[in-house]
This record gives structure tokens, C-alpha cells and sequence, in this order.
């Protein structure tokens, strides 16, 4: 269930972004705020540099096929010095972009590709966005809940392997 969030910690992002702070929540014990895309990347580098969240500890998408702003972006960040945990959940329509993380995060190269291959989220300023799990020529996105794997699969596997697909 999810309660409002009115803690020190989102009081402060509130005056620093005002209305890019869209929501602040705590779900099963775990806050979240939700933000403005276009603000992504001043405030991931706050919450870097000012509030301590050092690591990005995962990072992923979530589809919602039916709202306007289909996917949720998530990134999951730790402070080592704070031993506590932030979740910045950022929507996005079916045709937006979001900025690459990579510069505040290195680490987040590799989850934002796979992003990119699974869910088809561009990051703009990402120095190497391509494919990361299945090869270049495959079309689509599995991630998507509109995505029919098995007609992919079998095409596929037909076309690349020259052979009937189990499925």
C-alpha cells in the first residue's frame, strides 16, 4: 500500500526541483520519488553528490501498455554513509527518450542497453546504445507486453538457424 512521503529527505528535493518532484511515496517500506524526465539527469546528480546515493544499484523499465506514459523507468539507488535506499521513478511516453545516466553512474552503461534491447528506450548522450542481450538483426522488444515472442522466436530461428522452432 502506498502512503504519502513527507520525510527531511523529501522535503529537500522538493525545494531544490519543485515540480519535478511529481510524487513522493512509500511503498512496502521503500520510498520512491517520482519524477519529471527532464529533469532526470540534475537530479541524479544531486542525489549523487549532495544527498550521497553513491551507487546505482539497479536500474530497469516497467510497461504499462495502457497509460499515456506507458514505461517507468526505476533506478534503484544505495548510500554507503546513509545505509538507505531511494527509488527515482520516472514515466515516459512510448516516443521519449531519457538521458543516459552514464555519466554519473558509469556502471549504468551496461543496464541501460538492456533497457534499449528488451523495452526500446532510447538514453540520449549514451556513447554505445545497442543491443546487449539479443542479437543486432532481432526485431522488437520482449519486454513489451504487446510483444508476441513466439512469432518472433519462430521467425527467427527459421531465418537465422535454418530450422523449425521448438516452441
Amino acid at each position: 500500500m502506498q502512503t504519502p512521503l513527507d520525510n527531511d529527505l523529501t522535503k529537500r528535493y522538493r525545494e531544490k526541483f519543485g515540480g519535478a518532484i511529481l510524487d513522493a511515496v512509500e511503498d512496502r517500506k521503500q520510498a520512491y520519488l517520482v519524477i519529471d524526465s527532464a529533469q532526470l539527469a540534475e537530479i541524479a546528480s544531486y542525489s549523487r553528490d549532495i544527498e550521497k546515493f553513491d551507487l546505482l544499484e539497479d536500474y530497469t523499465a516497467v510497461d504499462w501498455p495502457r497509460r499515456e506514459k506507458r514505461f517507468d523507468l526505476v533506478a534503484i539507488l544505495y548510500s554507503f554513509s546513509n545505509n538507505t535506499r531511494l527509488r527515482l521513478k520516472i514515466p515516459l511516453s512510448a516516443d521519449q527518450s531519457a538521458a543516459s545516466l552514464v555519466e554519473i553512474w558509469p556502471t549504468v552503461n551496461w543496464l541501460e542497453r538492456e533497457i534499449f534491447d528488451m523495452f526500446g528506450i532510447t538514453f540520449s548522450g549514451h556513447p554505445d546504445l545497442k543491443r546487449i542481450l539479443l542479437p543486432e538483426e532481432w526485431q522488437g522488444h520482449p519486454l513489451r507486453k504487446d510483444y508476441d515472442i513466439l512469432q518472433q522466436d519462430t521467425a527467427w530461428v527459421r531465418e537465422n538457424l535454418g530450422i523449425e522452432s521448438g516452441q
